[in-house]
């Protein structure tokens, strides 16, 4: 399964908790221009390589104008962790009951060394400031993401 949102439509809005326990929402980011990116879980090799790359470019993307914003299924405390083990400047939302990603379409079948699962498919909407979905990236490369997004808005 993959997102039914196309670009050009209107992100859904969504709320939840970051890893701070603090209330976060779409609307909290009008008039910028937000990364919005789901992966599946915190602290994992493809996950921490993607969180990282954006770390790494973080200052030049702020620079653009970006926000970034991370969304897993993982809570609050895992958030916390992942945060703090890898220095990452960015929120990190808990979706534990999953309506973010269901709402953004990115949770499915998923299949890893054979075996099929339900998990959240790595997948990042770039919004722009009037909460439009300008590009959608739906396989993202973990170690080169931000170089990804930086050409996923120039072609």
């Amino acid at each position: 399964m993959s997102t039914s949102l196309k670009e050009g439509e209107k992100a859904p809005a969504f709320s939840g908790k970051d890893q701070d326990g603090k209330k976060i929402s779409l609307n909290d980011y009008k008039g910028k221009k937000i990364i919005l990116y789901f992966y599946p879980k915190d602290n994992t090799p493809g996950c921490t390589a993607q969180a990282c790359n954006l770390r790494d470019n973080y200052a030049m993307l702020k620079k653009k104008g970006f926000e970034i914003i991370g969304v897993s299924i993982d809570g609050e405390k895992s958030h916390k962790k992942f945060e703090g083990n890898y220095e990452l400047p960015f929120r990190l939302v808990a979706d534990e009951d999953k309506k973010i990603v269901n709402t953004y379409g990115v949770f499915g079948e998923k299949k890893f060394m054979g075996r099929k699962f339900m998990g959240t498919i790595r997948t990042t909407f770039i919004i722009n400031e009037k909460g439009i979905i300008e590009k959608i990236i739906a396989k993202p490369d973990t170690k080169h993401h931000t170089q990804q997004v930086l050409e996923a808005l120039e072609g």
